[in-house]
């Protein structure tokens, strides 16, 4: 492992177990353990600007952060408001303006790397991650180039999926997903329409006043800055084949395969298949790099260029989330 010191600041590849993202995260610690970032701020900033969309992710550890209010303050410090979790996926509790938990799914699940919010066409560009609690045992917040994962990736299989593009469907409530007021952060039915249409998502009204959305969205992007390829899109996890086999079976034989939660289809609504996704879930696998969370470290992700996921874990866990900077859209 190499390092770098710069001022009062020293950077460092963290290398974890199941590692083959090279410096990814590339570590940030003060040479003096307690440092209050607001102190250094300058210097962090100046690191983030010259490392991070060459790495992806950086780790600052041993720095003195003191909970909720400092980390979004932290994140509010690189220049952007920070953004609200709308068109939610997955249960969070909002903690401030802009501070969320992390998805609050059970300790025994394990979620799968993803980019967040790439299942839509408007996502953050930046996300930051806070450990507060760390868990007895497990718990990691694994994470893997985008780059190299499309890199990886057959390039048969590349072409055919940035070609068709993805199709997302969605059903809301029924006490199987979030209900699409927890989803849209709104009890209005008009305002839930009027996103839908900025947002190219096709709404439909069931008769139970329930919702189904379809969304058509990219598997491959360029990224704004560096212009370089991603693979950015959700296909693996918001597939029916993403579940439990037996879980699956159940799932369809009592609602249908049109009436599940959530699942995926190419953009001209054709099934994806299976062997695609497994591929997909393979590459993912080898290019995640895990490391064990401290007490007070805070993780920021260029959210194009490195997904994430979960360990599972056993104990009490906490860490919290912020995001920014929506994408650019095309002109």
């Amino acid at each position: 492992m190499t390092s770098v010191t710069t001022g009062a600041l020293s950077t460092a590849g963290e290398q974890g177990r199941d590692s083959s993202g090279g410096e990814l995260p590339l570590m940030l610690t003060p040479t003096e353990p307690g440092t209050d970032w607001r102190s250094c701020i300058e210097d962090i900033r100046q690191l983030v600007d010259r490392h991070l969309y060459r790495v992806g992710g950086l780790l600052l550890r041993d720095f003195d952060f003191s909970g909720e209010e400092d980390f979004e303050a932290f994140a509010r410090a690189f220049g952007h408001d920070l953004l609200s979790y709308d068109y939610a996926s997955t249960p969070r509790t909002r903690l401030s303006k802009g501070v969320y938990t992390s998805t609050e799914y059970p300790a025994h699940q394990v979620i799968p790397l993803h980019n967040e919010q790439s299942y839509t066409l408007q996502w953050p560009m930046k996300i930051w991650f806070h450990s507060i609690r760390v868990a007895e045992s497990g718990g990691e917040t694994p994470i893997a180039d985008s780059r190299e994962v499309y890199r990886r990736l057959d390039a048969g299989l590349r072409t055919r999926f940035a070609d068709r593009g993805l199709m997302y469907v969605r059903n809301y409530g029924n006490g199987l997903d979030l209900p699409w007021q927890q989803a849209f952060n709104t009890e209005e039915r008009s305002a839930v329409e009027r996103f839908c249409r900025a947002n190219q998502i096709v709404f439909e009204w069931k008769p139970d006043g329930e919702l189904r959305t379809r969304q058509r969205c990219q598997a491959v992007a360029a990224h704004p800055v560096t212009r370089e390829p991603v693979w950015f899109n959700q296909a693996h996890l918001f597939h029916l084949s993403n579940l439990a086999p037996q879980v699956r079976e159940t799932l369809v034989s009592v609602v249908g395969e049109a009436e599940v939660p959530r699942n995926v289809y190419y953009g001209d609504g054709a099934p994806i298949e299976e062997t695609a996704l497994d591929e997909i879930r393979g590459v993912f696998d080898g290019c995640q790099v895990v490391f064990p969370w401290r007490v007070g470290d805070v993780m920021m992700l260029d959210n194009m260029l490195v997904a994430h996921g979960r360990s599972t874990y056993r104990g009490e866990r906490k860490v919290i989330v912020a995001m920014a900077e929506p994408c650019p859209q095309p002109e």
